[in-house]
């Protein structure tokens, strides 16, 4: 299943969108809550309390940061953020993602990621830095597919993702006209030229 549709059978059950702050980010709050163990170990690079998840929340709610979620039912299932350069100590900003066991394998990530990255090229930001979990193969693949170069230390991947380098199309191919392309070709405009002429007419016409 390509990109397009995906999004046509994601659209059909949910929407993607950036949350309103700050009425809709208890929305993320209690997404982020109902992250499994192993899911919330991989989202904040260890297991980390409800009152922590609360916490961090309200913060994203006052610092800036842009929250896109996938919704189902009112419900967010997926949650791409960016957090503003303000709030990171090499001034670069820091993008993070968590999709619930419910929604994955569906192409949520990669909608997310597309959204946030459309998001930050809006804003005139030209590197955006993310960092997962060592073991979140899946955030890690997802990473490497958008450009990010991921380096290892202390049981965390960091890379940057380079926002001037745009994807380059695919080049046209020539299209190969053989002798029995221009045949059918001409026997088509043909058949069509005496169609409209009889029409014209009004022969041929059924009574």
């Amino acid at each position: 299943m390509n990109h397009e549709d995906i999004s046509r059978s994601l659209a059909a059950r949910g929407t993607v969108r950036t949350l309103r702050q700050p009425e809709e980010l208890p929305l993320l709050r209690d997404h982020l809550l109902r992250l499994d163990r192993d899911s919330r170990y991989d989202r904040f690079h260890g297991f980390m309390d409800d009152s922590f998840i609360e916490r961090y929340a309200e913060k994203c709610a006052d610092d800036g940061t842009v929250v896109i979620a996938y919704i189902e039912g009112g419900v967010v299932r997926g949650a791409a953020e960016l957090h503003p350069p303000d709030q990171s100590p090499d001034s670069l900003p820091e993008i993070a993602f968590s999709v619930e066991a419910c929604v994955r394998r569906q192409g949520v990530g990669s909608i997310l990621f597309r959204k946030l990255i459309a998001e930050a090229r809006s804003k005139g930001y030209h590197s955006l830095r993310i960092t997962t979990g060592v073991q979140n193969q899946a955030m890690r693949a997802l990473a490497n597919k958008f450009g990010a170069h991921l380096t290892f230390r202390h049981g965390e991947s960091t890379g940057n993702i380079d926002l001037t380098a745009q994807p380059q199309p695919e080049p046209v191919k020539p299209a190969i006209v053989t002798p029995a392309d221009l045949a059918r070709a001409m026997i088509g405009f043909n058949r069509a030229y005496w169609k409209l002429l009889l029409r014209m007419y009004g022969w041929g016409r059924t009574a």
